[in-house]
């Protein structure tokens, strides 16, 4: 690993304590639960006794009161032992995010806490079957039923969903409107007209759980909505912006995984008599792994910064997501170059990093939607 200069002592301690974890509690399983898509709920509940779950959500509410940089430097060993857990283990705090920016003090009491105190799941419901990264055309409604909200719809591609005991869903009020009619509202699990399809079959990140989940004619009540109707968009771009660079370390934990394997199997592999890291060939590529892992880290601990101060930062938490995804995807398609043909079998580590790094391209907003991010807020100038 590359050094980490400039941490504090308590910094250190933290990431030590979620590397030792990573290190005995999930590398030990990850290939196993991977092959078997299984969720790893008992490690899950072992990580919140630790303090390793529901990181940015203040202490007073029950979470563990880290900064988005301190969250950082533990969700980048948590994905260094497995992606898949990293995914389901940072979903409660995208889930309770646009709660703890836009919600009452009340609310928060009310459904960030319980949450956090009791170790469950809670899911976060953007995404649709026919609108991912098109979020002012979500088709899901939300009407006023007088006493209730009635929420009508479908959302597609939900982490956490099939355990999640409460979802924060996102609906149009107008869709006429677009993205100026969408609303944020917080609907448990046990509500009447919810029901949760099977778990997806996926490419990697198998252990994570992801789900679709359909809202027929759902009942919520009034004091569920956090912020005003229309204020939605809003709210789901603020928690997306805090949320990049937690995604962002998922990738430099796969990366910086893969790097080492790839490293360590380059001094031990002989060919033509040497071993295989002696070839100009090879050092380049290890050079360029190591040199795309040290720049998405430092773009994402800059992202992470700006937030914690309190800064915009759509374009850096953009940047960090875009290039740390897509180096890890680089980096892990040379790992398995490197590894050869042991590296396409399951019996080495490489093949599945490789496809739990494909995933990163695609969700919390594609690598093609970041480069938009970022182009729009060069142009504003």
């Amino acid at each position: 690993m590359l050094p980490l200069a400039g941490l504090s002592p308590e910094q250190e301690s933290l990431r030590e304590i979620a590397q030792r974890f990573a290190l005995d509690k999930i590398r030990p399983i990850a290939a196993q639960l991977d092959e078997r898509a299984e969720f790893p709920l008992a490690v899950i509940k072992e990580s919140h006794a630790l303090g390793l779950i529901n990181l940015t959500i203040p202490v007073e509410l029950s979470g563990s009161g880290l900064s988005i940089f301190d969250a950082c430097l533990v969700i980048e060993e948590i994905a260094w032992g497995c992606a898949g857990f990293a995914t389901s283990m940072v979903a409660n705090d995208l889930a309770l995010t646009p709660i703890r920016l836009a919600g009452s003090e009340d609310q928060k009491r009310r459904f960030i806490q319980p949450i956090a105190a009791s170790g469950e799941f809670s899911s976060f419901c953007l995404s649709e079957p026919s609108a991912g990264s098109d979020v002012a055309g979500l088709q899901t409604t939300v009407e006023d039923g007088g006493d209730y909200w009635i929420l009508n719809g479908a959302k597609q591609w939900i982490s956490n969903a099939g355990h999640a005991s409460q979802y924060t869903v996102f609906a149009s009020i107008d869709r006429t409107k677009k993205h100026k009619g969408l609303c944020c509202l917080v609907v448990p699990r046990s509500t009447v007209g919810i029901s949760v399809g099977h778990h997806e079959n996926k490419m990697g990140q198998r252990c994570s759980d992801t789900c679709s989940v359909t809202f027929d004619n759902v009942k919520v009540p009034k004091d569920h909505m956090i912020g005003a109707p229309g204020e939605g968009f809003k709210i789901a771009m603020q928690t997306l912006d805090a949320s990049r660079p937690m995604t962002a370390s998922i990738a430099v934990g796969i990366a910086r995984a893969a790097c080492e394997h790839a490293l360590a199997y380059s001094k031990e592999r002989k060919q033509f008599g040497s071993p295989i890291s002696s070839f100009q060939g090879i050092q380049f590529m290890l050079a360029d792994m190591a040199t795309v892992i040290d720049s998405s880290r430092l773009l994402t601990w800059r992202s992470a910064w700006l937030i914690d101060q309190g800064k915009p930062a759509s374009i850096e938490s953009s940047m960090a997501k875009r290039f740390s995804a897509d180096s890890a995807m680089s980096v892990t398609t040379d790992a398995v170059q490197i590894f050869g043909g042991y590296g396409y079998t399951k019996d080495y580590p490489v093949e599945k990093l490789m496809r739990d790094a494909k995933l990163l391209q695609i969700y919390e907003g594609t690598s093609q939607i970041q480069r938009i991010v970022i182009a729009r807020e060069m142009l504003k100038g």
